[in-house]
């Protein structure tokens, strides 16, 4: 039986997490399971003109606190430099596999065409040989993505995903922040699971808990 007791949610950048997968990790806290979240940059200088330069860092606190997550996690990694840190990201990726020793981990898709994404997603693979991973979606970002597991979720869970989103005010204008989508994408996700709300994950390995 897949039951993963403790999770780990890679993040880019602040925000990916509760985008890719934020129901889910809302559904697993109130399972009690033991939910991790990292983000690797807190994208100071994507931010819009006026916004303090702690902004990002404060809402995704703000964010992960709505989904029920505490073990949050904001690292200092330069937006779109990804690539240039390969290495040092591995080393960190290694080291939080140590310390957190997690049954789940999951990470950027393998189609994402964002090069801070593509990193992560590649180190990861790398770091958690002994984990269960799988890919979240973030349709801005991919062209393609195969959907090959489905985690049901419930309106409650839904709410919770989309009321986190609502904590990053500075990034309220991006369209694939509104309610809207949001909550398409779960209906399209839930009908071919038949279910009312879903999230999809690409699978990389799953370890049977």
């Amino acid at each position: 039986m897949f039951d993963p007791k403790k999770i780990l949610v890679l993040a880019p950048h602040t925000d990916d997490g509760e985008l890719g997968c934020g129901a889910t990790l809302a559904k697993f806290c109130g399972q009690g399971k033991e939910v991790h979240y990292i983000a690797f940059s807190s994208c100071r200088r994507s931010l819009p003109e006026g916004f303090a330069a702690d902004t990002l860092e404060k809402e995704c606190k703000a964010a992960t606190k709505e989904i029920g997550i505490s073990n949050t996690v904001i690292l200092d990694f330069e937006v779109r430099e990804f690539p240039a840190k390969r290495q040092e990201i591995l080393e960190t990726l290694v080291k939080l596999n140590k310390e957190i020793q997690p049954d789940l981990v999951f990470i950027p898709s393998a189609n994402d065409v964002h090069q801070d994404h593509q990193v992560i997603h590649a180190e990861a693979r790398r770091a958690f040989k002994n984990s269960s991973l799988l890919g979240y979606e973030l349709p801005w970002n991919q062209q393609q993505f195969n959907s090959t597991f489905f985690s049901p979720v419930s309106n409650d869970n839904l709410n919770k995903k989309i009321t986190a989103l609502k904590a990053y005010r500075s990034q309220a204008h991006r369209n694939y922040m509104q309610e809207d989508f949001i909550r398409s994408l779960a209906k399209v996700r839930g009908v071919q699971c038949n279910n009312e709300f879903a999230e999809a994950f690409e699978v990389y390995k799953i370890i049977s808990h």
